[in-house]
């Protein structure tokens, strides 16, 4: 049985979060991540991350236009 890393805060999780939404993660970072005990920090963090990404895209759009 897998031993489980120690929890990450949430900056490591906005670090990890980002880096792989722009492809740049590192290979050891993403076992990490993958290894924590839970699931729900990233997914909150995806989805926050997402919905920013949204908004400045809606905000570009509105400007430009």
């Amino acid at each position: 049985m897998k031993k489980l890393s120690k929890k990450t805060n949430l900056w490591q999780v906005f670090k990890g979060v980002a880096a792989s939404m722009l492809g740049v993660q590192s290979n050891a970072n993403y076992k990490s991540d993958f290894e924590q005990e839970s699931f729900v920090p990233f997914v909150v963090i995806g989805v926050v991350f997402v919905l920013g990404l949204i908004g400045i895209l809606l905000l570009l759009v509105n400007l430009s236009v």
